[in-house]
């Protein structure tokens, strides 16, 4: 257990660290972070929703999730509303200038697929396995 390649956990931490620095090029051009670009994928396919629906699907605090927000609205890709039946509900949408940036996920997700080098059949038995274990780390967080 001393050795640090043989906890599993360090695997999943350093691999996620490559994917951050991955990512970080290819997202430049769009002027997004990788979590940034995560808040956007969650949008275009899901459509606007409110904080706190944003911040449970991406598993983030909404503490978290709200300067990044408000980031993305400077940047001019997304827009938020205060709810007028409750003003503490903000609800995020696209604007025109985040749905055109849509187009370049696709060109972002062969990129990476590419340098992950796995069949795609082995990539996805990969991905449903951490999602797995994620789900699993969660119930028993509680």
């Amino acid at each position: 257990m001393l050795d640090l390649d043989r906890h599993f956990c360090f695997a999943v931490y350093s691999t996620a660290h490559m994917f951050n620095r991955f990512y970080r090029p290819l997202l430049d051009e769009l002027r997004l972070t990788y979590p940034q670009y995560l808040v956007l994928v969650v949008l275009w396919r899901e459509g606007g929703q409110s904080v706190s629906q944003l911040a449970a699907r991406l598993k983030l605090e909404t503490s978290t999730l709200t300067p990044m927000l408000k980031r993305l609205e400077k940047t001019g890709y997304v827009s938020r509303t205060r709810g007028t039946r409750d003003e503490r509900v903000v609800t995020i949408d696209l604007t025109e200038a985040g749905r055109e940036a849509a187009a370049q996920a696709p060109p972002i997700n062969a990129a990476v697929a590419e340098a992950i080098g796995e069949p795609t059949e082995e990539r996805e038995a990969l991905q449903a396995a951490l999602l797995r274990i994620r789900d699993r780390l969660e119930a028993a967080i509680g």
